[in-house]
C-alpha cells in the first residue's frame, strides 16, 4: 500500500471488502425474506425493525475493531512488527471481553430498549426473541470482527470472504430448515444467523493460527498490551461513541416510524435491507481510504495519502450514484422479495426514493472520516458526526418533522418521506465540516513532518562536521 500504483491497488483491496460486506448483510437479508415470506403475520416487521437497536448496543465495541484496523496498518506500514504482533494479541482480548459483555448486556435489556422505542404490542414480543437470540452470538460476532480487522489492515481481504462465503451458505440453507421445516419463525433465523457467525469466527481465528509473520495467533499469548490498549482505543472507542450515537439518531427515527404501524415498519425494514447492499459497497471504500491511509502515515509518505483521498472519494460517489440509481430503477421488484403485501411495498418505495438517490452523499462523509482516522484524529470527526448528524436529525424529528405530521393530518406516506429527509441534509452537513477539518490538519500534518524531516537532515550534517 506504500508503493506502486494507488487505483489498481485500491480496487484489488475493495472488491473482496464489497463482496464480503454483501454477504454479511445476506445473513440479515435472509433472515428477512424468510420470515416475510413464510413466517408468522408480524414476524418480518419484528425482525427488520431490530437493526438500529443492535446497532445501538454493539458499535461503541465494534469501533475499537475500526481501531484495531488502524494501529496494524500503522505498526505495519512503518515496520513496526513486534508492535504488529502485540497490537494482534490485544485485539483478540478485546474482543472475548467485549463479546460476552455485550451478549449479556443485549440479552437482559432487549425487551425494555424495544418499549422505549414504542414497538407494536403486537410485534414486540417477537423482536425480543429475535433480539436476545442474536445476542447469545455476540461473542463469535466480535471474534470474527476484530480478527477480519487485522487481515484487513495488512491487505487481506480475500481470505476473510471464503469465510463468509461458507457462513453465508450455511445462513441461508439454516433459515430454510428452521423456519419451513421446524416452524421456528424468528427464533429460526436467529439461531441461523449465531450458528453461521460461529463458523465464520472459528475460520477467521484459525487463518491468524496459521498465518507467517507478525499477525500469526498464538493462543497461549493471548493478553491485554495495555500500550496498545490505549492506542486502540483513542482511535476506536471514538468511532464507536460516534456509531452509537449515530445510532440513537436511528433509533429515534425507527420509533418514528413505528408509529405509523406495523405496516410501515416492514417496508422501511426492508427499503434499508436493500440500501444496506449499497451501504457496503461504499463503505468498502471506507475501509480502504482508512487502511491506506494509515499504513502511508505510518511510512510518513503523505504525497500518497493525498492521491488516495481524491482515489476513494471519486470511487465512492461512482459507487453510490451508479448502484442508487439502479436499485432506484428496480425498487418495487426488489422489495417484492422480502414481501407480498402491496401497501409493505408502498411504504418501501417511499423510503428509497428519498434515500437511494442521495446516497452517494454518506459514501463522501464515510470515506473523509476514514481518511481523517488515518492520519490519527479520530475524536474531531466524532464530534463534527454527532452535531451534524446525530443533533441535526434529532432536531429535524422533534421541530419540522413534528409540525408536519401533525399538518398533513398523519398522512404516512408524506410524513415519512419528511422523516426521509433527515439523511441526505444530514449527509451534505457531515460532508462538508469533514471535508475542512481534513484540509486543515492535513495540512497541518505534512508540515510538522516536513519539519521533523529537515530537523533530522540538519542533525546528521552537524554530526558529519563533527
Amino acid at each position: 500500500m506504500t508503493d506502486g500504483a494507488i487505483f489498481s491497488k485500491i480496487i484489488k483491496f475493495t472488491i473482496p471488502l464489497l463482496l464480503m460486506g454483501t454477504l454479511q448483510l445476506l445473513y440479515n437479508a435472509a433472515d428477512i425474506v424468510v420470515v416475510g415470506k413464510w413466517g408468522s403475520e408480524h414476524s418480518l416487521a419484528a425482525v427488520s425493525s431490530t437493526g438500529a437497536l443492535i446497532n445501538l448496543i454493539v458499535n461503541v465495541f465494534m469501533g475499537l475493531s475500526v481501531g484495531t484496523s488502524v494501529v496494524v496498518s500503522r505498526h505495519y506500514g512503518a515496520g513496526k512488527m513486534r508492535d504488529v504482533a502485540e497490537t494482534v494479541h490485544t485485539s483478540i482480548a478485546v474482543a472475548i471481553i467485549c463479546g460476552i459483555a455485550v451478549g449479556i448486556f443485549g440479552f437482559f435489556t432487549a425487551e425494555n430498549l424495544l418499549k422505549l422505542m414504542d414497538s407494536p404490542e403486537d410485534v414486540i414480543e417477537l423482536s425480543a426473541l429475535y433480539v436476545k437470540i442474536y445476542f447469545i452470538g455476540m461473542p463469535v460476532n466480535m471474534l470474527y470482527n476484530f480478527g477480519a480487522a487485522v487481515l484487513r489492515a495488512v491487505g487481506d481481504t480475500k481470505r476473510p470472504l471464503y469465510y463468509l462465503t461458507i457462513s453465508g451458505v450455511v445462513n441461508v440453507v439454516l433459515n430454510l430448515i428452521f423456519v419451513i421445516l421446524f416452524k421456528m419463525d424468528v427464533a429460526g433465523v436467529a439461531l441461523a444467523t449465531i450458528i453461521s457467525q460461529l463458523i465464520s469466527a472459528v475460520l477467521v481465528i484459525l487463518c491468524l493460527m496459521h498465518s507467517e509473520g507478525p499477525i500469526k495467533l498464538y493462543i497461549n499469548r493471548i493478553k491485554i498490551h495495555f500500550d496498545k490498549l490505549k492506542s486502540i482505543v483513542a482511535v476506536g472507542l471514538p468511532a464507536g461513541i460516534q456509531g452509537s450515537i449515530f445510532s440513537i439518531s436511528n433509533v429515534i427515527i425507527q420509533s418514528s416510524i413505528n408509529f405509523f404501524g406495523a405496516s410501515a415498519m416492514a417496508g422501511s425494514g426492508a427499503g434499508a435491507n436493500i440500501e444496506g447492499f449499497i451501504y457496503m459497497a461504499m463503505n468498502s471504500v471506507y475501509q480502504a481510504a482508512i487502511t491506506f491511509a494509515s499504513q502511508n502515515f505510518g511510512a510518513k509518505k503523505f504525497k500518497r495519502i493525498k492521491a488516495v483521498a481524491f482515489e476513494c472519494l471519486g470511487l465512492v460517489v461512482a459507487v453510490g450514484i451508479g448502484f442508487g440509481l439502479l436499485a432506484k430503477v428496480f425498487d418495487t421488484q426488489l422489495l417484492s422479495l422480502y414481501t407480498n403485501e402491496p401497501q409493505e411495498i408502498a411504504f418501501g418505495v417511499t423510503r428509497m426514493s428519498v434515500i437511494l438517490v442521495t446516497y452517494f452523499l454518506d459514501g463522501i462523509m464515510d470515506v473523509l472520516v476514514g481518511l481523517l482516522r488515518g492520519i490519527g484524529h479520530s475524536v474531531l470527526p466524532t464530534v463534527t458526526t454527532i452535531a451534524f448528524v446525530c443533533g441535526f436529525r434529532i432536531l429535524w424529528i422533534s421541530t419540522y418533522f413534528a409540525q408536519y405530521k401533525v399538518a398533513c393530518g398523519y398522512d404516512p406516506e408524506k410524513s415519512l418521506t419528511v422523516l426521509f429527509l433527515s439523511y441526505p441534509i444530514s449527509w451534505l452537513l457531515a460532508s462538508v465540516s469533514h471535508a475542512i477539518c481534513f484540509v486543515i490538519l492535513f495540512s497541518k500534518e505534512s508540515k510538522k513532518n516536513r519539519e521533523t524531516e529537515q530537523s533530522e537532515i540538519s542533525s546528521a550534517e552537524v554530526g558529519t562536521q563533527a
